[in-house]
């Protein structure tokens, strides 16, 4: 997936890929993940990212009190909860899908099966 998003930001030649890694890397760190339904972004830090356009000319400022930090380590509990959730969500749906077309074989006593021997040395080799 990154490679692809690098591959269409590189010129023609693709010498200049390592220029594009900040910009694909901001770009996944930003981006809505399908199994967690969150951004890398806000599960590390817990808030959503202040992008470019976001920049004002107010300063920022942030506090350090515990009150916040409490708050801060509940809501990053309930965040990777959410995300555990999700994952298992569609580790389920993954396994519906996988379970559709797939039947287990049936063998009866007598029945001719291939075993495949990989690490199976005889004597003879």
């Amino acid at each position: 997936m990154m490679d692809t998003k690098i591959a269409a930001l590189s010129n023609i030649q693709k010498t200049n890929w390592d220029d594009q890694l900040p910009f694909v890397t901001f770009n996944y760190n930003t981006s809505t993940h399908s199994s967690t339904k969150q951004t890398p972004f806000e599960m590390t830090y817990g808030r959503t990212p202040i992008l470019p356009l976001d920049y004002q000319e107010d300063n920022v400022t942030i506090s350090h009190d515990s009150e916040h930090v409490k708050k801060l380590n509940q809501f990053l509990t309930k965040l990777n909860k959410q995300a555990r959730i999700n994952i298992i969500k569609n580790q389920e749906r993954y396994k519906q899908r996988y379970g559709t077309n797939r039947s287990d074989p049936s063998y009866n006593v007598g029945d001719l099966i291939l075993v495949k021997t990989l690490n199976i040395h005889s004597k003879f080799n």
